[in-house]
C-alpha cells in the first residue's frame, strides 16, 4: 500500500534538524515505502540529508523561514503560521500535500495551529491529546486527554472514549477495547457528577461502540495491563502522565545508583544485566513516543521535545500506521453508531 507523504517539522524539538532528520532516516530504513515533506530551513535540511541518501531520495523540502520557539504563546505562534515550519507542515495536511504532520515543537502552539487549520470532526466538540503508556500486559495503554482540555464535561469524556477506542483498535488489535474513566476510586459512587454521567452514557452505548466498559480505574493501576483505554480530562491526565514519567526516571536512577554503590553491587549488575536492560527498554519514553491529536480532520502527531532519533522514528511509525489504518474514518464511523451528532447538539444540561 502506498502511503501519503508525512510532513516533518524539521525545526522542532530540543535539537531540531539533526535529530528530526536522523529520526526520519531511521524510519525510512525500517519502512522503505515512507515518503516525506521536510519543512524548515532549506540549507540546514540539505546539509543534514547529505548523510542520509536514502531519505533524501524519498523527500521533498519545503522552505520555512521561521521557527516556533518552545516558550512562545499559542496566540503569537498562530499569527506566524504561514511562515513557520510548524505552521507550514500542518498546512500541508490541510491542502492535501501531506497525509499527516509530525512535530516535536511547542505543544500548545501545535494544538492551536492544528485545530485552526484542520478543524474538529463533526460530532467532536474538542480534540484531545492521546499517548501510549507502557504496561505489564502485551500491549500499550491508550490514555487521553493529556493536556489539551483542562476542564471537560460528560459529553467531552464520552467523545474521548470513542476516539480512544478507535485508536486502541489500531495499536492493540483488540476489536472490543477495555475502556475505563480515571477516577479517585473504582466504586460507582465515586467522582464528580460529570464522571458519573459519562459512565452512565458509556455503559448504555458500550454494545453499539464495541467496547468493554466497566466504570472507573485509578492512577496506580495504569500500568497493570488490564485496561486498553483510560479517559480523563486534560488537567488530571497531564498530572498522571508526568507522575508516571517521573516514577520511571526515579526507578531507573535508583537502580543506577544502587548498582554503582559498591564492588559487590557492580558484580550484581553484571549478573542481572539482561533484566535491567529489559527494564530500561520498557521504561524508555523513546520507545513509546508519539502523542496524537485525536478528533481533527487530519492526523497530527506530537513527538517529545527531548526525543532521540529512535523516538522520532517511532513517532513517524505511529503516524504511518494511523494513516494506513484510516484512523479518522474509523472515528467517524463510531460516532455515527453512537449518534454523536445529536449528542453534540443536545443542551449541555441534558448531556450532564
Amino acid at each position: 500500500m502506498s502511503l501519503p507523504r508525512i510532513a516533518i517539522d524539521a525545526m522542532g524539538g530540543d535539537e531540531g534538524v539533526r535529530v528530526m532528520i536522523e529520526g526520519a532516516a531511521l524510519a525510512r530504513r525500517r519502512h522503505d515505502q515512507f515518503k516525506f515533506l521536510l519543512v524548515g530551513d532549506e540549507d540546514r535540511i540539505k546539509a543534514a540529508l547529505e548523510a542520509h541518501p536514502n531519505l533524501r531520495a524519498a523527500s521533498e523540502i519545503l522552505h520555512a523561514p521561521d521557527v516556533v520557539s518552545g516558550d512562545e504563546k499559542p496566540t503569537q505562534a498562530l499569527r506566524r503560521a504561514k511562515t513557520t515550519s510548524m505552521g507550514l507542515a500542518i498546512n500541508a495536511v490541510k491542502e492535501g500535500a501531506a497525509g499527516a504532520a509530525v512535530s516535536a515543537g511547542n505543544t500548545g502552539a501545535l494544538m492551536a495551529m492544528a485545530k485552526l487549520a484542520l478543524r474538529t470532526m463533526p460530532g467532536i466538540d474538542r480534540p484531545a491529546l492521546s499517548a501510549l503508556l507502557p504496561t505489564l500486559g502485551d500491549t500499550d495503554l491508550v490514555m487521553l486527554d493529556l493536556g489539551a482540555n483542562t476542564e471537560c464535561d460528560a459529553r467531552n469524556l464520552v467523545q474521548f472514549a470513542v476516539m480512544g477506542a478507535a485508536y486502541s483498535r489500531i495499536v492493540t488489535g483488540h476489536e472490543s477495547p477495555r475502556v475505563r474513566l480515571l477516577n479517585i476510586g473504582t466504586e460507582e459512587t465515586k467522582g464528580t457528577e460529570g464522571l458519573q454521567n459519562a459512565a452512565a452514557q458509556l455503559r448504555a452505548a458500550a454494545k453499539d461502540l464495541s467496547i468493554q466498559f466497566d466504570g472507573f480505574t485509578e492512577a496506580d493501576k495504569l500500568g497493570r495491563g488490564d485496561v486498553d483505554v483510560v479517559v480523563t480530562d486534560g488537567f488530571s491526565g497531564n498530572i498522571a502522565l508526568k507522575a508516571v514519567e517521573g516514577t520511571a526516571r526515579f526507578v531507573a536512577d535508583l537502580l543506577r545508583r544502587a548498582f554503582a554503590s559498591s564492588l559487590r553491587s557492580k558484580f550484581g549488575f553484571l549478573v542481572s544485566r539482561p533484566a535491567t536492560e529489559l527494564l530500561k527498554h520498557h521504561l524508555d519514553p523513546n520507545n513509546h513516543n508519539g502523542a496524537v491529536f485525536l478528533g481533527l480532520n487530519g492526523v497530527v502527531v506530537k513527538s517529545h521535545g527531548s526525543a532521540s532519533a529512535l523516538g522520532v522514528a517511532n513517532a513517524v511509525a505511529v503516524t504511518a500506521r494511523l494513516l494506513e489504518e484510516n484512523l479518522t474514518e474509523r472515528i467517524a464511523a463510531d460516532l455515527a453508531r453512537l449518534g454523536a451528532e445529536s449528542l453534540r447538539k443536545a443542551p449541555k444540561a441534558a448531556a450532564e
